[in-house]
Order: C-alpha cells, then structure tokens, then sequence
C-alpha cells in the first residue's frame, strides 16, 4: 500500500505549476511556566493578495513539519503544537487548479487521502494542537483545524467557511465529519450548505467563536501573543475549555433533514454535491471519524471526476480572473478621469445609478428631470439611502454628510451637465425619446463628456445617430437591483472610440461592477438569452401546457427563480416590450404572446398570487387564469424542457457567430452576474454541452473538452 508521501509524490508530478506553501517550525518557551512549544507557520513566500493553498506539494511540506514535532513530541521536548498562517491569511484550501488536471478516479481518491492522512496527525500527536485561525481561512484551511485539539480566532478574521458545496465538492478533508461532532448538527448544516449555497455566504471571527468552532476569542493587533498566553493557560491547567454536549438524537436527523430542504429549495436536485455532504453529516452521527473520512474520500473523487465540481471551478474562474480583466476591452490608458456625473432622470432606476455613482466615484452627482417635484424625489431617495446606510453604521456621520453635499438636482440641463465627464440616461425605453435626450445633452455638456445609455434592448448606434459626436456614446446597461446584481454589459456602438470605451469601463471598474463588452445586437447579452428562454416557455404554455407542467419543466437547472416568478420581478410590461423589441429584429425565432399581452393590458404584476394560508406559495391567480387562450397541444416535462434548452443553445450559436460577445465565456459570465444562474451549472455553456443539447442543435459543444468539463 502506498505511503502518504508517495501518494503525494504522485500527485505532485501531474501538478508542476503549484504554488507551493512552506510549513516553517520554530521554538519558543511559552509564558507560565507551560514549556517550550513548537509553531508551524504555513507560508507561501506571496503577500496576502495571494492566499496560501495546499497543493500535493504543500501538503508534503506539512508532513514533514509534522515529522518534525512528531518526533519532539514523543522525546518530551515540547509540550505542544500551534498551527498558523502568514499575515492576513490562514489558508484558503485546496489548490483546485491542481484539481482541473486530474483525469481519473484514483488520481482524485489520492488528493482526498492525501489530506486526511496529513492533517489527521496533528489529533494523534503526543501532545495538544491548537490552530491559530488569524486570518481568513476557507475549506482546507478550515478543515487543518478542525484537526487540531484547540482552536483560537481573530476578531479582525474576514472571512471563513466551507465553500465547498457552492463549488460543487464536499468538505473533504474532514469538515463534514468533524465539524458536526464539534458544534452540532444544525450548526454544522448551517456552516456547509446554508451558507455556501447561499453564495458562498462567509463568517466572521466573533461569529466562528459563537458558534463553537473556536474556544477563543482575541484582538487582530495582538492576536498571535494573546493566543499564546491562554495557549500557556491551557497547558498549565489554569484554563479548562469546556464545550456543550452534541445532541445525537432527533435534533441532528432533523438537522439533515432541514439541510435536504435547503438544497432542494436552491438546487432542486439538479447537483449533487450538498446531498453527498448531508449523507456524510448524516452517517457521522455515531461519532466515528474514521468512516467519515473515507466516505469524504469517496464523495472527493467522484465530484472531482464529475461535470458539476468543474463547471463550479470554470465559473469561479470567470466571475475571479475574466470578470476582472474583460476580453475586448481597450488599454485603460486611453480612460478619461471622472470628476462629475450627470444623471438624466429621477426615477427609481436613476436614483439607483446615482446613489452607486455617488458612493463608488464620491464625485459630484447631479440629476435631472421634467418637473421640480421628480427631481427633489430622486434626490430625497438618494439621502434616504444614505441615511440608512448611517443608520446601520456602515458609513460615518462626516462621510454621510459629504456624501449628501455632492448630491444635487437641477431641471435646467446646461446648469447640471456644463462641467460633467459622464452623463447617463436612464429614461423611458422609447428610441425617438433617448434621442431626443441625447441631443439635448449633447448642446450643453463639454466636448470630452462621455454619454451613456442604460437601454436594456434598443440600439446604441441608433440612439447616436443623429448626434455630431456619435464616438463618445456608449451602452452602459445595469441589472436590477443596481446594488445587487454585478453585472454590467458595455455595448460598443458603430461609432464609440477607443477613448470613450476606455472611460467606461474605467468607470465600471470604480463602480465594481462585472464589465462584459458586447456588440451593439438586440438586447445585447442577457435579455436577448433571457426573452428567447421565456418566450418558449410562453410558446408552450399559450400551446396548450399547462403553467405548472411549463414552469416544473425548468426546475432541473437549478435556477434561482422559476420563469414565471422572474418574470413578476422583471416586470411583465418589460418583458413585453423586450420581446416585442426581439420579435421586430428576429421574426423568426422571437414571438410575442398574446396571453402575456393580454397580463400586461389587464394591469397584472404578474401570473401568481400568494396567500399567506398557502404560505405564500406561488399559485396561478385565477384572474389571469380567465384571460388565458390555449391551444390543445400539450407537452411533457421533458418535452418543454427538451424545446427551451434547444431555443437557447440555438440563439447562443448564433450569438458567438454574430460576434456579441468575444466567447462562450462571456455568455456564461454575464448570465452569472446577471441573472443569477447558477455557479455549479458554470452558466449555461457547460451544462448544454454536458446535456449533449449543444451538439444536438448546433453540431459542436461550445467549449473545448477538458473546459467545464473533465480533461480527456
């Protein structure tokens, strides 16, 4: 049978390219007489933009540290052991690049091993271990302490959790198994699939010490120093840490059975990932680690070796390194500064913009609009904003009241916009009314002034057509809610400049947003995948399918909302106007339906009602139910599904060849951030491409074998 060190050995030669943490031991006597105590420093020789992982190489290094102290233990020449991690970080887990180059089974089955094997060692050592969380901790950096007999956290700790769920993996080096016998079933199903299916929800330090996970709290000036003293304290007896009974009974199956709910209710099913942590969390009740470590193993290496955990890892990739340098974009260099923000409108969405500008740029915000009264409310929304924002101590009063200053409204716009760098329209989604705006805009601002659109579906080009400058306009579309949804679709026009482009997303980047470059096509990237996505499920239904079976249909991909319920939060006279928009530009693959229109003349909000004696359950509002005209053809699940994935593969196809965007990647980016769909899905380019519906429709995958998917 192998050793550790060979397996290590092993997987270290298929990763070359590992950034390779140290794991340094010194000595020091402790204070109080409590002996001399051996500290490993893990330590990839970076700063902390470039947190320290565990590779199969770093892992070896541990092990030998462990050699080390292994030996100094059992000569009685230390009394104990401390864990830590380099300033600001403690560790952040596996090295998952290493992870994208595994190609079989056993391969995967050595890396969870591997883990075990070292980080176990540190609760057999002869003496206590404790871990010294100071700094941010994720997934394998969580798990090496868990190992540990005792564990301190810093107040100042940023951020720690088990993220292994929302990237489609199990916490695998014993978080599944150990954390549950340490805080408790609830906590524990909390900890590792609440949070991270809850986009990777983080905690806190004072939070890790609430719930458990670690018996100290301390002070991040002075953390190490102070965990040492009651490090002492332990040894020499003078503190005893005392920990709560674990229930094992009915509180811990109702904790598991709560968490299947949870998962159900994010990812109906469609990934596997959070039902494989639940049945290890289940099964670790009888308190027998051993077996839980082997069934991480096990669940370890087959998500390694399936699509979900490389499509999580392809669209972590892309919202961290894509969406950060965006494909397209002109040298930043040729940016224009932003000194001022003009914004035309005061209604909700432009308040929103305002506020965003406002808070990110810390520049002067001016809006304006037909009438006094818009105006004052646009900006009394934005001091309420800020007022809230004081209120719950998130910015001080002095930065509250500068903020309030730079914020003003005018009706004339020569007063507002004379002295303005960027001017963003966010008025009625009518064409000859934008340009009529922009052409007003253009008579007041100075020549350098970028002036920008929020239109969701109409033509960039179009809108500056009849300007003198049509090079400085720009298509600047946000997602509602502004401060939620990162995304943020740059449309170049036929005439926008270099210079121009570069300000944008000079400015997108202050404003830290998500920025994709797109073409100047009908509704860009998101509502145009978003309209042909609805409107076949409108198709279906106006066919003869029934709601329930229409929106059911969709529940395998693991959406954030059904169709329908999208559609009440988008609005169903937007809808209607987008798809209308569509069906002028594509006649042919883009309809408009009649029962929707019908919704929309009618006033409704939406297809449902929710009572609260239902829960507040979505059910078909029986008003709309009446305004209903089908047809008598009715389809399957399967069926609906099988129409709507092969409309969407197709306009995606057709997209990439009219060059919207630069790759399939940008598709998946922007439907990410922009419409929340889901990371273990990797958007919606792998998942066709795994379903098989990509080569079905178009004859080829969109992306590369060995991309979202395992290596051939």
């Amino acid at each position: 049978m192998s050793t550790t060190a060979e397996l290590l050995k092993g997987a270290a030669e298929l990763f070359p390219d590992e950034v390779v943490t140290s794991a340094h031991v010194r000595h020091f006597e402790l204070p109080a007489g409590a002996g001399r105590f051996a500290l490993i420093t893990l330590d990839n020789g970076f700063d902390h933009t470039k947190p320290t992982t565990f590779g199969p190489q770093s892992l070896a290094n541990l092990n030998a540290a462990i050699d080390q102290v292994e030996a100094e233990a059992a000569n009685g020449e230390i009394t104990g052991v401390g864990l830590t991690g380099k300033p600001f970080i403690f560790a952040v887990g596996a090295d998952l690049k290493g992870v994208e180059l595994l190609k079989k089974h056993d391969e995967a089955l050595a890396i969870g091993k591997g883990g075990h094997d070292v980080f176990k060692r540190l609760s057999a050592l002869a003496v206590p271990t404790f871990a010294y969380y100071n700094g941010a901790a994720m997934g394998g950096g969580v798990e090496v302490g868990l190992h540990c007999t005792y564990r301190t956290v810093s107040k100042a700790l940023p951020a720690f959790s088990l993220p292994e769920v929302f990237l489609g993996l199990v916490p695998g080096w014993g978080g599944c198994a150990i954390l549950p016998n340490l805080i408790g079933a609830e906590k524990a199903v909390s900890v590792i699939i609440e949070n991270s299916l809850n986009q990777n929800r983080q905690l806190k330090g004072k939070q890790v010490f609430e719930l458990g996970i670690a018996d100290a709290l301390f002070e991040g000036a002075d953390f190490l120093e102070q965990s040492l003293i009651w490090t002492a304290s332990v040894l020499n007896g003078s503190v005893t840490v005392e920990r709560p009974e674990i229930d094992r009974g009915e509180a811990w199956d109702q904790a598991v059975a709560k968490g299947r709910l949870v998962a159900d209710s994010k990812v109906h099913g469609a990934a596997p990932a959070a039902y494989r942590a639940l049945d290890i969390i289940e099964a670790a009740k009888d308190g027998d680690l051993q077996k839980g470590f082997d069934a991480e193993d096990q669940a370890l290496a087959d998500l390694i070796m399936g699509g979900e955990l490389r499509s999580g890892i392809y669209a972590f990739n892309l919202v961290q390194k894509r969406g950060k340098r965006p494909a397209g974009a002109p040298d930043k260099s040729l940016a224009r500064p932003v000194t001022k923000v003009g914004v035309v409108g005061a209604g909700l969405m432009a308040s929103q913009l305002a506020l965003l500008f406002l808070r990110r740029l810390e520049v002067p915000v001016v809006l304006t609009d037909i009438d006094q009264e818009r105006v004052d409310k646009g900006v009394g929304y934005v001091h309420a904003e800020i007022e809230k924002l004081l209120g719950k101590g998130r910015i001080n009063q002095d930065k509250a009241n500068r903020l309030k200053g730079l914020v003003s409204g005018v009706l004339d716009k020569a007063e507002g916009f004379a002295d303005a760098d960027f001017i963003i329209e966010a008025v009625f989604e009518e064409m000859s009314v934008k340009q009529k705006v922009f052409a007003e805009v253009e008579a007041v601002a100075p020549a350098h002034a970028i002036l920008a659109t929020n239109t969701s579906s109409l033509s960039v080009s179009e809108m500056a057509s009849k300007l003198r400058h049509p090079e400085r306009v720009v298509g600047f579309h946000f997602f509602n809610p502004v401060a939620i949804l990162p995304l943020l679709e740059i449309v170049r026009g036929e005439q926008t400049d270099d210079a121009s482009l570069a300000t944008a997303f000079g400015v997108a980047k202050k404003l830290k947003k998500t920025a994709v470059l797109t073409k100047d096509a009908p509704a860009f990237v998101v509502n145009r995948i978003l309209t042909r996505f609805m409107g076949e499920i409108q198709n279906v239904i106006d066919e003869g399918t029934s709601v329930e079976t229409a929106e059911k249909a969709i529940e395998p991909l693991g959406l954030p909302m059904s169709p329908l319920v999208l559609l009440e939060l988008v609005g169903p006279a937007i809808g209607l106007h987008v798809s209308e928009t569509l069906n002028r530009a594509f006649p042919d693959r883009f309809t408009v339906s009649p029962n929707l229109k019908a919704v929309v003349e009618a006033g409704k909000r939406g297809f449902y009602v929710y009572k609260p004696e239902n829960g507040f359950k979505p059910e078909l509002d029986p008003e709309v139910a009446a305004l209903l005209v089908q047809g008598d053809s009715v389809l399957t699940e399967e069926q609906v599904r099988d129409r709507v994935l092969d409309a969407v593969a197709q306009e995606i196809g057709l997209m990439l060849e009219e060059g919207v965007v630069a790759e399939a990647q940008d598709i998946d980016l922007c439907l990410i951030t922009g419409a929340g769909w889901p990371f273990h899905l990797g958007g919606i380019t792998p998942y066709l491409d795994r379903e098989g519906v990509s080569e079905r429709v178009n004859g080829k995958r969109f992306l590369a074998q060995g991309v979202a998917s395992v290596p051939a």
